[in-house]
């Protein structure tokens, strides 16, 4: 068995706990960044395939203090990374140091880089990788706070809340696997309608419809980090797809519904609805949050309304929240709603009394996410 860590947005580890061990898999310990569970590779296959909240699968493989750039190299030597890659292949390191002697994390970078290339140089009959920062067949992922190193391999690639069904996206869209955190920590039962009154570019009503129907969020994808590497095992790799394929729940008819005034965010939503195999579940509309009436009786209701993050744009954002509130009132007698709150003082214009509170970060953005009981 070895021990892989999968990291996930700040607020999520209990969920992403609960998903990995849904999936049957050993989890070991949390924190606020992730969970660490240990399993084969096949289990690592099946945390990159099937994980809606995480956003990468790490492998660790060493950890050390170091102070001086000498002992950052010579303990980077002690792990054998030659036998993931061939040497005609690329390499990238991603590295962050914190409250550490070397400050510098361009030099760090570069004297990680100049180890692991050494050695292939060495065992290889001089053969070396070469660097490639957009995509690379191994990239080594190293963090350092206060001196102590920690270096993983990336088994995912890009990060896994990158499903694949965008092909463009519009202004701060909320990423994937938050945007299912959410989902998740409203506690939604998979199968009550759901609305969106401003939807924009629908990513909410995607992952919800992607959940509904069944469909692993990897399967969307065209590449992992594991598949470059020498050891992958694409017979166990193409049974855990087939799995994941068989195991899709067919869905006849709409189930979600996405509201916007914005023309382009539709089209987007639509697009990447329609990429991701749920155009049929969900209905788009252009109309203002105000005047929406919705088609069914009773549901779930979650949005994440702009924040007014630009000078200026707060004032013009007031009467937006208090039209939701307003809506919120007189059309959703009895169902949840859910608001994700990045603007307090915006917040306060719904005017009504939130029941929980939730906080959690969208990217660097302190966030709350408000439920409302609508009697």
């Amino acid at each position: 068995m070895a021990e892989f860590f999968a990291s996930c947005p700040k607020g999520l580890a209990d969920l992403l706990e609960r998903e990995l061990q849904d999936l049957g898999l050993q989890t070991t310990h949390k924190n606020i960044s992730g969970v660490g569970f240990e399993s084969n590779w096949e289990g690592c296959y099946k945390a990159n395939l099937h994980s809606r909240l995480a956003s990468r699968i790490l492998k660790p493989v060493l950890e050390f203090t170091a102070y001086q750039p000498e002992e950052l190299y010579n303990n980077i030597l002690k792990h054998d990374f030659t036998k993931y890659i061939k040497p005609n292949q690329t390499i990238s390191v991603d590295a962050k140091v914190k409250d550490s002697m070397m400050r510098d994390q361009r030099y760090v970078t570069m004297k990680i880089k100049d180890a692991i290339v050494d050695q292939f140089r060495l065992n290889c009959d001089g053969i070396r990788p070469d660097i490639n920062s957009e995509n690379p067949d191994l990239q080594i992922y190293v963090r350092a706070k206060k001196n102590q190193f920690v270096v993983a391999l990336d088994t995912s690639g890009q990060s896994l809340f990158k499903r694949g069904y965008r092909s463009y996206q519009t202004e701060a869209p909320l990423k994937e696997n938050l945007a299912y955190g959410l989902i998740g920590l409203s506690e939604w039962d998979g199968v009550q309608p759901m609305i969106d009154p401003m939807c924009g570019s629908g990513t909410l009503l995607i992952e919800a419809a992607l959940k509904k129907a069944n469909i692993a969020p990897g399967l969307l994808r065209k590449k992992f980090g594991f598949q470059t590497w020498t050891s992958f095992q694409e017979e166990v790799w193409d049974k855990i797809v087939t799995e994941a394929m068989d195991a899709e729940i067919e869905q006849d008819s709409v189930s979600f519904y996405g509201f916007d005034l914005d023309r382009k965010a539709l089209v987007v939503a639509k697009e990447s609805a329609r990429r991701a195999g749920v155009d049929h579940m969900i209905d788009w509309k252009k109309e203002p949050v105000a005047s929406i009436q919705p088609e069914i009786p009773k549901g779930f209701m979650i949005t994440n309304p702009p924040y007014g993050a630009r000078l200026g744009e707060e004032d013009t954002l007031k009467d937006l929240y208090r039209d939701l509130g307003f809506f919120m009132k007189k059309q959703l007698k009895g169902w949840d709603c859910w608001v994700l709150s990045g603007n307090r003082n915006l917040t306060e214009f719904i005017k009504l009394k939130n029941s929980r509170r939730i906080e959690i970060y969208n990217g660097a953005i302190e966030c709350r996410f408000l439920k409302y009981l609508i009697n």
